[in-house]
C-alpha cells in the first residue's frame, strides 16, 4: 500500500439497509456512479453485505456498504440479517432506503430504532419518489429520490456529507504530542514477521502524522538503536516509538528521561481504546488455570510462524502467569458477540478497522463485565514497564500510580 492511499479504517463508512426491494443496491449505484450492486426485480438479490473502497464527492475516501434486505426470512434470511446487523458496527453514517409509493413498513422502523440506539446518524431515502404524484416536502431526516430517474441524487450525497463531518473529530496518533522541528525516533524491527519490501499501515500512519505536525521522524531498527543515539547526542529525542514486540530491548536503551512508547499503544489512543486497555490489562495478573482469553485482530494476514497474535502472545502469557490458559483467537469481522465466558479480551492495535468498530467491541466486553485490552498495553504489562509506556498521558501514569 502506498503512503497516499486511504486505509479502510480511516474511510467514512456509509451503510445503505432497508427491505428487499425497496431499491438499495439502485440507490448505491446511483449515489456512486457505478454499477457496484447487482440490480433485479428478483426480492433478495443482495445475500451478502458489499463493500467498496472508494473516493465519493463531495465526501472524499469512503466505505460504501450495500447490506441485504432487512425482512429476509429463512434460515438463510435469518443469517443475512444477522450479517447486517453486523454491518451496524461499524457503520458511520446509515441510509435507510425505503420504497415511497410503499411508505414505511415495521422493519424500516427497527433499523430506525437501531440506529438510535447505537447512535449512528441517519437518513431517510424515500425512493421511488417518481411513482408519486406530489413528492412532500424533506425532512431533518428525510430526503425523497429516485434512482432510476437520478432525481435528488446529489442532495441525498451532500446530506450524507454534512452528517459525516459532524462526527468527524480530528485525531492524531502522535503529532499532538511533539512540537515543529522535534526528532521523533520510530524503532522498526525488520525480522521474520516483517513484510517484505514495506512498512506496515501504523508505521506509514505515524511518519505521515509527524511530518504534518512539522517534526522530523527517523526509523531504525531495533538492533541500531543504541549507535543512533550515541550519534545523535547531545541531541535528544522528543520521543520514542517501539513496535511492542521489541519494548524489552529498548526501554533497556533510551534514557529514562526520553519519552518512550508504542505504536500499538498510540493507535489504541487514535481508535478511543487506551484507557480501557490501561484498565483492562491488570486481570492479567489474576488468570487462573482453564481461564479463557481471546486475542482479536482486525485483519486477516497471513499468519508466519512466529505471529504475535497466535504465537508470541499466547507464550508470553502462559510464561507470565504460569497459568494453563485456554487461548482463542479471531479475525477481521469475526468478533464474538457473546464474550461473558472469557476473562480476557486482547485486541491488536485495530489499524484496519474503523473507530466505530473498535468502540463498539470494547463497549461489547465492558457491558458484559470482560475486561479488555491490547497488544501494546499487555507487552507493556508484562515487560514492567507500562507506566513508563503511558507517562506521555498523565491522568493514566496518575491512575497506575494510584493503583500501585
Amino acid at each position: 500500500m502506498s503512503l497516499n492511499a486511504t486505509p479502510s479504517g480511516e474511510r467514512m463508512h456509509i451503510g445503505f439497509f432497508g427491505r428487499r426491494n425497496a431499491g438499495k443496491s439502485s440507490v448505491v449505484n446511483a449515489v456512486t456512479g457505478q454499477e457496484l450492486a447487482v440490480v433485479s426485480d428478483t426480492r433478495g438479490t443482495t445475500t451478502d453485505p458489499v463493500s467498496k473502497a472508494m473516493e465519493l464527492l463531495p465526501i472524499g475516501p469512503v466505505l460504501i456498504i450495500d447490506t441485504p434486505g432487512f425482512d429476509d426470512e429463512g434460515a438463510l434470511g435469518e443469517l443475512r440479517v444477522r450479517r447486517t446487523r453486523q454491518v451496524l458496527n461499524r457503520t458511520d453514517v446509515a441510509v435507510l432506503v425505503v420504497d415511497a409509493s410503499e411508505g414505511m413498513k415495521d422493519c424500516d422502523r427497527e433499523l430506525i430504532a437501531l440506529f438510535q440506539e447505537k447512535q449512528i446518524p441517519y437518513l431517510v431515502a424515500w425512493n421511488k419518489c417518481d411513482l408519486l404524484d406530489t413528492v412532500p416536502e424533506e425532512t431533518e431526516h428525510g430526503v425523497h429520490i429516485s434512482a432510476k430517474e437520478g432525481t435528488h441524487i446529489w442532495e441525498l450525497k451532500e446530506r450524507i456529507a454534512k452528517l459525516g463531518k459532524v462526527q468527524a473529530q480530528e485525531h492524531h496518533l502522535a503529532a499532538d504530542l511533539v512540537q515543529p522541528g522535534d526528532l521523533v525516533v520510530l524503532v522498526i524491527p525488520i525480522d521474520e514477521s516483517a513484510p517484505k519490501g514495506r512498512l506496515i499501515l501504523p508505521q506509514q500512519q505515524m511518519i505521515r502524522d509527524l511530518l504534518e505536525a512539522g517534526a522530523a521522524a527517523i526509523c531504525v531498527k531495533d538492533t541500531e538503536l543504541s549507535g543512533l543515539l550515541e550519534r545523535l547526542a547531545p541531541v535528544r529525542p522528543a520521543l520514542v516509538i517501539t513496535d511492542s514486540q521489541a519494548f524489552r530491548q529498548v526501554s533497556a536503551q533510551v534514557p529514562e528521561d526520553i519519552p518512550l512508547t508504542s505504536f500499538s499503544i498510540l493507535m489504541a489512543r487514535y481508535k478511543g481504546l487506551l484507557d480501557e486497555a490501561v484498565k483492562g490489562v491488570a486481570a492479567i495478573a489474576g488468570l487462573k488455570d482453564g481461564d479463557r482469553v481471546l486475542i482479536s485482530e482486525g485483519c486477516t494476514h497471513h499468519r508466519q510462524c512466529n505471529d504475535i497474535g497466535s504465537v508470541k502472545i499466547p507464550r508470553w502469557l502462559r510464561n507470565y502467569t504460569g497459568k494453563q490458559l485456554d487461548i482463542e483467537l479471531s479475525s477481521g469481522r469475526d468478533f464474538p458477540e457473546d464474550l461473558s465466558s472469557y476473562a480476557l479480551v486482547i485486541h491488536c492495535g485495530g489499524c484496519m478497522l474503523n473507530e466505530r468498530e473498535v468502540r463498539y467491541r470494547m463497549k461489547c466486553a465492558v457491558d458484559q463485565g470482560v475486561p479488555i485490552t491490547n497488544y501494546g498495553i499487555t507487552i507493556a504489562f508484562m515487560t514492567g514497564i507500562l507506566r513508563r509506556s503511558v507517562e506521555l498521558f498523565p491522568q493514566l501514569a496518575s491512575q497506575l500510580r494510584e493503583d500501585a
